[in-house]
């Protein structure tokens, strides 16, 4: 039985991208005329025709298109503008090269951030940019597995011992960053706000706020590190039982896992009367975009976020094309610069 050409095979035999032949098959007015003429030309001596699947997603899009090849996304939680802005960053470019994207959520879950891979490999899903569940107890053998079959995907943070692409910024440095500015302006008594369990960022950034005490002379116990999560409930909850219990000994430093954990403190200091930055300096991370537009406007670690999914989507595009070439890549690892923005939440003791 002859084998089904596939879209891939006009891809390499026309020396361009499957984005490329799917904007030719498309009819985008973004293929130059010469790009247009050498995939047709394949596609006529391969005698390339879509699947029946690919012409029943045509069918249901209603507009006339052949095949959208597309990309899957997935992010750790709907509701967090960073991962919004990821997105934003990885669907933009996307659509400059003819591809779809496909945005899914895990919520903190290993298990279901497995089950959707699983769906992309078995659908018109090229690859993935990952946002991977990292607790203690998280299974991850679907992401190895996903390398064993070669199925292109890059991450948004690092797994120990899987040698793939990453994209993300030096969470260590940022925290310590952070810690330092504080310092650097009189702040000895400071806490800091962590993350949940299921990203290494929040392990990351507990080591960078060590390190900055460590490296500053400062005594770091286990009373720096207060749990809190990810979400504006759970920075408000952790504050207003540290706070209460605390309102004697104060820290005069708040360093946040993000910025809607900072949020969230600044509702609970306000509710008990503890004046920002006058009493208490809180400092965010993330830098999301309404971060300058609260009461307070909130001093925070801004991360690139729409070039760290640009940037995902522009790694994850040259593995898929190095794929249909046959060629191998050797994984890299982008690291983005963070940078401290000073705004209202914060005041030097000195």
């Amino acid at each position: 039985m002859k084998k089904r050409v596939t879209i891939a095979d006009v891809a390499r035999k026309a020396g361009v991208s499957v984005g490329t032949v799917s904007a030719v098959l498309n009819n985008r007015p973004s293929v130059r005329e010469h790009t247009r003429r050498r995939v047709l030309a394949a596609i006529e001596e391969l005698g390339y025709q879509p699947s029946p699947s690919a012409r029943a997603l045509g069918a249901m899009q209603g507009n006339g298109k052949v095949f959208e090849p597309a990309i899957g996304l997935i992010v750790k939680e709907m509701d967090n503008p960073f991962y919004s802005e990821v997105v934003i960053g990885a669907q933009e470019y996307l659509a400059t090269r003819g591809y779809l994207s496909l945005v899914c959520t895990s919520e903190g879950s290993y298990e279901k951030e497995g089950e959707l891979l699983k769906a992309f490999q078995n659908r018109y899903v090229q690859g993935a940019v990952i946002a991977p569940v990292l607790d203690a107890r998280a299974d991850l053998s679907h992401l190895f597995m996903l390398r064993r079959a070669e199925y292109p995907f890059v991450l948004l943070e690092a797994v120990q011992g899987l040698p793939v692409n990453v994209v993300s910024v030096d969470n260590v440095k940022a925290a310590q960053m952070a810690v330092y500015y504080l310092i650097e302006r009189g702040h000895e008594r400071i806490v800091h706000f962590a993350g949940p369990p299921y990203t290494q960022h929040t392990r990351d950034r507990i080591l960078g706020v060590e390190k900055a005490f460590s490296q500053s002379h400062l005594r770091f116990t286990d009373e720096v590190i207060i749990p809190a999560g990810a979400h504006l409930r759970d920075g408000y909850e952790a504050a207003l039982e540290y706070f209460r219990t605390h309102r004697n000994n104060m820290p005069t430093g708040v360093t946040c896992f993000n910025d809607l954990v900072a949020m969230g403190v600044l509702r609970a200091l306000a509710e008990l009367g503890i004046r920002v930055p006058d009493e208490v300096s809180v400092i965010g991370f993330d830098d999301i975009p309404m971060a300058a537009y609260l009461t307070i406007p909130l001093t925070s670690v801004h991360v690139p976020k729409r070039e760290m999914g640009a940037k995902a989507a522009e790694l994850l595009l040259e593995l898929i094309e190095a794929k249909e070439k046959n060629e191998t890549r050797s994984p890299r690892h982008i690291v983005l610069e963070a940078k401290l923005i000073e705004r209202a939440s914060t005041r030097p003791l000195r």
